[in-house]
């Protein structure tokens, strides 16, 4: 089951994206070493520990190169895997699976390291209600695998875009002059173009705070940059009257503490932009 801003059509585009990129005019390389017609078998192997993520769209990719492929799994995305860990089987022409190794590793590879990275940072916060957020902190055009990689691993997708949800941030507030202008424009905007679009606001200090809880209109104020006390007496003063948000120089070794403040969700922008991707190969299968 995909997320809701994943289909099989845009799965489809981007796939056929990234082999007019790697592939252009032919992989010269496998036509020329290797005769038409040679069918082989190639296994994933995983070779770091952590969370596996697109196992899925592994299957995808294979046939979409080539509905002569055919793949054996053995591991699901999300599932914990170890060194030495075998993914799945393809079998067929050679040619097609060479044509797919690179672009299936390129994902696999960087959708599994965000999982994992999603993976140990939700397990820090296991003893609390915090949910943890993901960003629009991506690589421009592989969002939506970066995204569906965070929702494998157990975190919350933030909104996909600039389209799917009004946040207020702090240069929005400047250039409009203000917390409540910011608000009260949005809400007319959204009112004359007939957007239902939830609105999220970004309070930098108590004083901004206030000044969004008198003016109202909003469903989330994300609580930026602020020191854990100063969070604690924010959730206080918000009362459960609006979801709240906490962001700004989030990392492992600080996570907890936030969490521990009350809000009710954290975002990380390493999800997606800091994180390692995980060691895996595909090898071919010698019979």
């Amino acid at each position: 089951m995909f997320p809701e801003y994943i289909n099989r059509e845009k799965l489809e585009k981007f796939i056929q994206d990234a082999l007019t990129e790697d592939v252009g005019t032919g992989d010269h390389t496998s036509l020329a070493s290797i005769p038409n017609g040679v069918k082989g078998k190639a296994k994933l192997i995983f070779k770091d520990e952590g969370i596996a993520a697109g196992i899925e769209l592994a299957d995808i990719i294979f046939k979409q190169i080539d509905p002569a492929l055919s793949t054996e799994f053995f591991i699901k995305d999300g599932q914990h895997v170890k060194r030495g860990d075998i993914g799945f089987i393809v079998s067929g022409p050679t040619h097609s699976i060479l044509k797919a190794e690179r672009l299936v590793l390129n994902c696999m590879q960087r959708m599994s390291g965000i999982a994992t990275l999603t993976h140990h940072f939700t397990q820090l916060l296991r003893h609390t209600k915090t949910k943890v957020l993901d960003t629009r902190k991506t690589t421009p055009n592989f969002r939506m695998l970066e995204k569906w990689a965070v929702k494998i691993g157990g975190g919350v997708n933030h909104r996909f875009g600039l389209y799917d949800m009004i946040l207020l941030k702090d240069n929005h507030i400047d250039y409009a002059g203000g917390v409540e202008k910011a608000i009260l424009s949005t809400v007319d905007y959204l009112k004359n173009n007939n957007l239902n679009l939830k609105i999220s606001i970004e309070a930098r200090s108590l004083k901004e705070v206030r000044e969004v809880i008198e003016t109202g209109h909003v469903h989330r104020i994300l609580l930026d940059n602020m020191l854990t006390s100063t969070l604690s007496e924010a959730v206080r003063l918000i009362d459960k009257r609006f979801e709240t948000e906490a962001s700004g120089g989030v990392n492992a070794s600080n996570i907890k503490e936030i969490a521990d403040t009350g809000v009710d969700f954290i975002s990380v922008g390493q999800l997606t932009h800091s994180y390692k991707s995980l060691d895996i190969s595909l090898k071919a299968i010698n019979e």
